[in-house]
């Protein structure tokens, strides 16, 4: 079971470095594969988070790849974001939370799906 655990650790990071968020493969990992509870595994990668976010960030820093314009506001309005999701997450029922994050992960797919299609469109144009 262990192997597991490494390869959903070693994927996520491979993921959070290029700055896309491990999250969208360390939870259905840690509640398929490991039968975790959707909240549980979300505290996970709550912690998860923080360290390669941090390494991430320094890595990418350092390449100039940061945009500063309106981090301020993204800053503070993703805390008043935080605040309200985790006072939702801790009121609703493991169920609803997993069934919000397979909308919420498939609504994401669709649109860079969609979305990749359309900048290609855009590149024949010119």
């Amino acid at each position: 079971m262990w192997v597991w655990y490494v390869l959903a650790g070693l994927l996520a990071g491979v993921i959070s470095g290029m700055g896309i968020g491990g999250g969208a493969v360390l939870i259905p990992a840690l509640t398929m594969l490991l039968g975790m509870g959707q909240r549980e595994a979300q505290n996970v990668n709550l912690l998860y988070f923080i360290p390669t976010a941090v390494i991430a960030l320094l890595a990418h820093k350092e390449k100039g790849n940061i945009e500063k314009k309106g981090i301020g506001f993204l800053i503070f309005f993703g805390i008043i974001g935080s605040v309200a999701g985790s006072f939702a997450a801790t009121r609703l029922d493991n169920n609803w939370l997993r069934k919000g994050f397979g909308i919420f992960l498939l609504g994401m797919g669709v649109f860079e799906f969609f979305k990749k299609g359309a900048l290609q469109q855009g590149r024949k144009q010119s």
